[in-house]
């Protein structure tokens, strides 16, 4: 998959492409049926599926604290390669982008920068300064430039919207089994294996560490986890996602312990599955009784996975 990040006006020889654009915060399945529906188009035309989102997000830049995040981009680039979408055109949302007329988004980013050919967008989506633009101006401009644009149906589940809000309230509260079937597959954090505190192992609990956002959605605390990047197998375990109050941590971590593992792996990158809760994170008044607490939380993990 190419990232792309700027977007400049297209060479004459470029034939364009098959583009959606809107958030994709989660992916979910009302999102794969987009892209789905993209990549159908693009094999009929013989051009490039390409999905056009923005980091930040919108409501990140508006809104302060931003609110929490399914994913962070990382797993973004890594689903939408794992759908075989050809190109990721990932906007820099800033002040410049925020003032930009829906009209000259239109023209510069759609129609000149990307050429694009055929347009799917949600029924929802609204874009540029004040959000004036929405589905009845990128048709108008699209008939005058030569884009197709068509809008896709909300999906349902549960005669309730699958929406990024419903998956954000699943992780919220740790309804694993919910979020799963919003997104149309298991919640996972992916990441690069780095360097901690060092701590775990001088109480008998080594622990990869990764760095997670500060505003991620899924609730902090303790889960019996599954981990996959490290063999043919996913390795169970037990996490701990929070900033670690018993040693006055400040950064978001995740940080597992892996049942029957002992391999250096730092520098690697992994995925991270939640499978089971088991308690939110505590603050505790010494190692011995934090050590004591990993060991039942341990216990508890094996018999859950």
């Amino acid at each position: 998959m190419k990232l792309l990040r700027r977007i400049l006006p297209a060479p004459a020889h470029d034939l364009g492409c098959v583009a959606t654009i809107g958030n994709f915060d989660g992916l979910h399945k009302g999102h794969q049926a987009v892209i789905q529906h993209v990549e159908w188009k693009a094999q009929a035309l013989g051009l490039p599926a390409t999905v056009i989102s923005f980091e930040p997000l919108p409501i990140e830049f508006f809104r302060a604290p931003p609110p929490p995040r399914i994913y962070a981009l990382r797993d973004k680039l890594r689903l939408l390669e794992a759908m075989n979408v050809e190109r990721f055109a990932c906007l820099r949302f800033n002040k410049q982008l925020a003032s930009m007329e829906a009209e000259d988004f239109v023209q510069h980013i759609l129609l000149d920068g990307l050429k694009v050919r055929y347009l799917v967008v949600g029924d929802d989506f609204r874009f540029g300064k004040g959000r004036r633009g929405d589905y009845h101006l990128l048709q108008a401009m699209g008939a005058a430039a030569g884009m197709q644009v068509v809008d896709t149906p909300t999906l349902l589940h549960a005669d309730e919207r699958v929406s990024s809000t419903r998956i954000r309230l699943a992780l919220s509260t740790a309804e694993l089994e919910q979020a799963a079937e919003l997104l149309g597959k298991p919640y996972r954090i992916s990441g690069r294996v780095r360097h901690g505190d060092k701590r775990g192992r001088t109480i008998g609990f080594p622990t990869l560490n990764m760095r997670v956002p500060q505003h991620i959605a899924l609730r902090r605390g303790v889960y019996a986890v599954k981990v996959y990047g490290l063999g043919e197998e996913a390795i169970n375990g037990v996490a701990n996602l929070g900033t670690r109050p018993s040693v006055h941590g400040v950064e978001n971590r995740l940080e597992v312990h892996l049942f029957d593992f002992a391999q250096q792996v730092y520098g690697k990158h992994i995925c991270v599955e939640p499978v089971a809760f088991i308690r939110d994170e505590m603050k505790f008044a010494s190692l011995d009784e934090l050590k004591a607490q990993i060991a039942r939380d341990a216990v508890q993990a094996r018999a859950l996975l």
